[in-house]
């Protein structure tokens, strides 16, 4: 048995960026029928950048693996009648977006199917225009990243909250349509990122941190809040994060390190027991001051052989470059990557679905399409419309096929 979970299950995704890709593809990995839906010549994401010399976006392609593609004039009435009609098919009737369009309201699709599903991913959650990045900037960590400050914020480049909405998305797709398959009854969704970022503050209590105790937190650099974690600097130049959260965490560090006796001498000196989690908190900095000698006269080698024999908690500081070339995690002896051909890119490592099943095979990573791939499929297979009259359809300009092969010539935008 192979990944297939949501076979039966098609979703029309006509989005741009992040959170609503990303959203299509956990649902596209575990079996679901994704269709993706962009402008002709592709939409305002399908060039942007990492993207390769003949402008194939590997961004685009990241998010968009394992999906079918129809290319289609969306500002023409013809080319979003033909949007709508793929939603409220009888074997789709799913619709993940966050691009607004009155023509794909909840509203209107109901009218031809009322058990519809729209799930509409916003920015704040009165519907007024934010990103990523304009929502993380009023959460609080940028100013408690490394070492901001209230006049030097740090962003954090990961788009955190997209990823974070992404699932949160896909899961109420999944919940709506669980809903519906029970009592025949559709479903209006709407997320904003602000929503997911705040509410995460809230799970994580630092809302009520800031609300209970009156308490900021303070930037600390790479330290961990609350525990000990730090960055150190080994003898061959290259850098580690120890972490020793857990008293079992603890121990094996202090195993490894040789630190009992500084353990003792810190806990004499402080009137701590390094035993508890706030204790080393309170004394991170004389603890770092006893592991960084141990660590800056030995080299990585060395220093993960003896960790990993102790089973202490660490991890070396690696750019995606060294990733892809040493990292056994980013390899395909991980069964979550396979090796790929997406054309335009060429053969790279890509990964699929992440959850391990017992006893299930992983199905194969399916390469992004290129754009208009599955046009006329599509409106064959799910509209039941003639080669005539796909034919006509793309004469008329409303539908377009496979855009140019680079390695024939062509390019990418």
């Amino acid at each position: 048995m192979t990944y297939g979970f949501l076979k039966g299950l098609r979703v029309i995704e006509s989005s741009a960026f992040v959170a609503a890709p990303l959203g299509g593809l956990t649902l596209a990995q575990h079996g679901a029928d994704v269709i993706r839906i962009d402008m002709i010549g592709g939409g305002i994401d399908y060039a942007r950048w990492p993207v390769m010399p003949n402008g194939r976006s590997l961004y685009w392609t990241g998010l968009n693996k394992g999906k079918r593609s129809l290319a289609v004039d969306l500002r023409k009435p013809e080319g979003r009648a033909l949007v709508a009609d793929l939603v409220t098919a009888q074997e789709s009737g799913v619709l993940l977006t966050n691009v607004a369009a009155p023509w794909l309201s909840h509203e209107k699709l109901a009218q031809a199917r009322p058990d519809v599903i729209t799930c509409t991913i916003e920015g704040n959650p009165d519907g007024t225009t934010a990103v990523d990045y304009t929502v993380n900037c009023a959460t609080g960590y940028p100013l408690i990243t490394g070492d901001a400050g209230a006049d030097r914020p740090v962003n954090h480049v990961l788009p955190a909250w997209d990823v974070a909405c992404a699932g949160q998305a896909a899961f109420a797709v999944l919940a709506a349509h669980t809903r519906r398959q029970v009592s025949g009854e559709g479903a209006e969704m709407r997320i904003s990122l602000a929503d997911v970022a705040f509410s995460t503050l809230s799970h994580l209590g630092v809302l009520a941190d800031a609300e209970l105790l009156d308490h900021e937190r303070p930037a600390i650099g790479n330290d961990v809040y609350g525990g000990f974690g730090r960055d150190f600097a080994c003898r061959d130049g290259r850098r580690i994060m120890v972490i020793a959260i857990s008293a079992r965490q603890w121990q094996s560090l202090v195993a490894a390190c040789g630190l009992a006796d500084a353990v003792g001498a810190i806990e004499a000196g402080k009137g701590l027991s390094l035993a508890l989690e706030a204790d080393r908190y309170a004394a991170r900095d004389a603890i770092a001051d006893a592991i960084r000698p141990w660590i800056a006269a030995r080299d990585l080698s060395e220093i993960a052989a003896a960790f990993d024999a102790a089973g202490v908690c660490w991890g070396d500081y690696k750019s995606a470059r060294q990733l892809v070339s040493g990292d056994r995690r980013v390899s395909t002896e991980n069964p979550v990557f396979q090796m790929i051909e997406t054309q335009g890119a060429g053969r790279h490592i890509a990964a699929g679905a992440t959850a391990r099943f017992a006893g299930i095979e992983r199905g194969p990573v399916v390469a992004a399409p290129v754009l208009g791939e599955h046009t006329d499929a599509v409106l064959s297979d799910v509209l039941g419309l003639s080669s005539g009259a796909i034919g006509k359809l793309h004469d008329q300009g409303i539908v377009a096929g496979p855009e140019a092969d680079p390695s024939m010539g062509g390019q990418f935008r």
